[in-house]
């Protein structure tokens, strides 16, 4: 490429991430340039960041005071963002090669995170188990592993009903620690502005140490002893999870020793964050104009995603997430529609950029099978790409005879199955998983490896909201995954 060619490319703003060295640099177009192509939210004349107020806002908390909630949001307004515009272009341009097939997306972590889980052993638990995951879906697959936390702000959760009623007392619902208390009395229960502080202040801490033990070595594969935790001896899976270590010991063996190749970028990884960006007035304090583009981010996290039940083309949310250049996900459940999923591809999706969008569908193991094909032809006939990533966990949540909330291990699994085989039935391709986990041994889940029943339950529930994959379970989910994926991968050869 000649100098000219170099300046016409710097002109017209069409640039991109550049790997060199131990670090990504970019070369940064001149300011108030930009390619809407690229970046999607910079050229828009009809949306800002508040544009969302003028549509019907669902989810959203009623607070006593509205001076109070003004006062914290300008506070957060002033604050540092949690994440940057060019790591959350990175994901992107990762997540369009899941797209094409050459990579394959894991996200995995809390229903409603705590603040009480911004602990150093339960962070690294949490990364631990996601590392181990990905170091056996990368075996499996043959191909990387895009690496996503749901935490670091998945402080909110939506509810189906507004109020909850407890021996003749009701009081509104808990919403997750972004915006009240789990205890049912009325302090607890009413919205606090306060708590949107203190969610920022944990989200920071919980995503420095994370970056902090990323970078520091706790990821590095010549050393995934630092990911053992004391259940895998005494797992039925401790053989074979030794024996992908030992397999890849191996290849890095084979790579630097006989090829003469320093795996240098295996001693740390990507990691990125994601939440459901519920509380439009929280993500807009932290929604921010990058200088070098013009475009906006939402830059609390890197992956925000639109739930099911805020995803009407008219409202609030989709109307946020239309400006933000960020990578986007959207929820889609047995209610989506082939039609409204277009029309969602037309606000969410108009440029068809690589890597925006990721569709995540949730429809329970006996309802994919009739649910997951229309949808899949609707965006096919829209000539759009997307991400396709199945969300095993909410389609097949039930109640037992207590009332406690649970999930089958062999439903969650059997709805994984049923996805890979439909997407490979109808030539289009799943590229990820995204998963309700922990990495602490709970029984909120049944099933499994160990043969968790109901009455196990009791033992080790934590979950405030919905029921999460231990370790274990996750762990042996990753495995079943990873032998369905080069199943897949021997037929198609």
């Amino acid at each position: 490429m000649d100098l000219s060619q170099v300046v016409r490319r710097l002109c017209s703003g069409k640039v991109r991430p550049h790997r060199g060295g131990s670090s990504p640099f970019y070369v940064l177009p001149p300011r108030g340039i930009c390619e809407d192509s690229l970046f999607p939210g910079c050229t828009m004349t009809d949306w800002s960041p508040a544009s969302w107020r003028s549509k019907p806002a669902l989810q959203q908390p009623s607070y006593p005071s509205p001076s109070e909630l003004e006062a914290a949001l300008a506070e957060l307004s002033r604050m540092p963002p949690l994440v940057s515009p060019w790591e959350a272009d990175e994901l992107r341009t990762q997540l369009a090669q899941a797209a094409e097939g050459r990579r394959f997306l894991l996200e995995g972590g809390d229903c409603a995170e705590r603040f009480a889980d911004c602990d150093p052993a339960i962070i690294t638990d949490k990364l631990r188990i996601l590392l181990q995951m990905s170091l056996v879906l990368v075996h499996g697959a043959s191909k990387p592993v895009i690496r996503v936390g749901r935490f670091a702000g998945q402080y909110a959760k939506p509810r189906t009903e507004e109020l909850e009623t407890r021996n003749g007392i009701t009081l509104p619902s808990y919403r997750g620690d972004l915006v009240n208390r789990p205890g049912f009395t009325p302090e607890d229960r009413t919205p606090d502005p306060q708590l949107l502080l203190r969610a920022h202040g944990r989200a920071a801490l919980t995503l420095n140490y994370v970056r902090s033990l990323v970078k520091g070595g706790f990821a590095d594969l010549h050393h995934p002893e630092y990911w053992e935790m004391d259940w895998i001896a005494r797992s039925p899976l401790a053989a074979d999870y030794r024996r992908i270590l030992q397999s890849v010991s191996e290849a890095l063996s084979f790579l630097e020793n006989v090829l003469g190749i320093r795996a240098g970028e295996l001693q740390s990884v990507d990691f990125f964050t994601a939440h459901e960006a519920l509380h439009l007035s929280y993500e807009q304090t932290q929604t921010r104009q990058d200088p070098r583009t013009g475009a906006w981010y939402d830059l609390s996290a890197h992956f925000p995603w639109i739930g099911m039940r805020t995803s009407d083309p008219d409202g609030a949310h989709v109307e946020f997430f239309r400006g933000i250049s960020n990578p986007i996900a959207l929820k889609v459940g047995p209610t989506m529609t082939p039609e409204t999923l277009q029309r969602l591809l037309d606000i969410l999706h108009p440029h068809n950029q690589p890597g925006r969008l990721t569709l995540i569908h949730r429809f329970g193991v006996n309802r994919i099978e009739q649910c997951l094909p229309p949808l899949i032809e609707a965006v096919r006939a829209s000539g759009k790409t997307v991400l396709w990533c199945s969300d095993p966990m909410h389609g097949n949540t039930r109640l037992t005879e207590q009332g406690l909330k649970t999930r089958r291990f062999e439903d969650i699994l059997g709805e994984l199955v049923r996805a890979f085989e439909i997407h490979a039935a109808l030539g289009s391709h799943l590229g990820g998983v995204h998963f309700e986990l922990t990495g602490e041994n709970v029984t909120e889940c049944i099933g499994g490896a160990r043969g968790l029943s109901e009455q196990d339950l009791h033992r080790a529930y934590k979950s405030e909201v919905d029921p999460r994959l231990n370790g274990e379970q996750a762990l042996e989910m990753a495995m079943l995954i990873a032998r369905k994926m080069a199943a897949l991968n021997r037929r198609q050869t």
